[in-house]
């Protein structure tokens, strides 16, 4: 079996899409967004070279903020590289299923499915780390309803997942709009030996034929 080997144009991309993470991140605080957009290159590289590449701008991204403007960033880099884990395992086993077609319609659940498994780990390290306080403004709910049976952990959980969710189906629509618009010769040289079988190689195979 061949190995895969990592190129200089996948270690581009990587810091790129930590870039991208960073900036978008910054923008969501400081225009006070609901969703966070910092995910958005993970998700990004996860779809396009696969979950286990998928992981590594959020590992960046998290050192880089968390030196920098949030150190919160970095406790919670772990969450961001499960996002990316699952945005490549669930983008590649529903474009093989459903071929370039099935993000018409099927963004919220691919969205669901990549937030979810990256919730209950931000919850688990909110409630451990943390006892539920953080940076985030929801950390007085959070509190609140941790007084009630739900507990701490279920309560962080509870109040993370509808801007978890609606941050991924977000990044996720960016996502795709940019493997939709990136030229088909740059995506070659990024995607090297990581691209075949790919999730986005089976995309691009995909929409040659439609």
């Amino acid at each position: 079996m061949k190995k895969k080997k990592i190129t200089s144009y996948q270690l581009c991309l990587a810091a790129m899409a930590a870039g991208l993470n960073v900036a978008g991140g910054q923008l969501a605080l400081m225009l006070r967004l609901p969703v966070y957009l910092d995910s958005i290159g993970t998700i990004f590289t996860g779809a396009f070279l696969g979950p286990w590449f998928g992981m590594v701008p959020s590992l960046l991204s998290g050192i880089i903020m968390g030196v920098t403007t949030d150190i919160y960033s970095l406790y919670f880099a772990p969450v961001g590289m499960v996002t990316g884990f699952m945005a490549g395992v669930v983008w590649r086993k529903m474009s093989l299923e459903k071929g370039a077609s099935f993000l018409k319609g099927r963004l919220w659940l691919l969205a669901l499915a990549v937030a979810v498994p990256g919730t209950l780990v931000s919850s688990v390290i909110c409630a451990a780390v943390f006892g539920g306080i953080t940076s985030s403004g929801s950390a007085v709910l959070v509190q609140l309803l941790a007084r009630t049976p739900l507990g701490m952990t279920a309560s962080i959980f509870v109040v993370q997942i509808v801007t978890d969710y609606l941050d991924r189906a977000v990044s996720m629509a960016a996502a795709a709009y940019m493997l939709k618009i990136l030229p088909f010769a740059l995506k070659e040289k990024w995607r090297g030996d990581w691209g075949h079988g790919s999730a986005e190689g089976t995309l691009q195979q995909n929409y040659r034929k439609e």
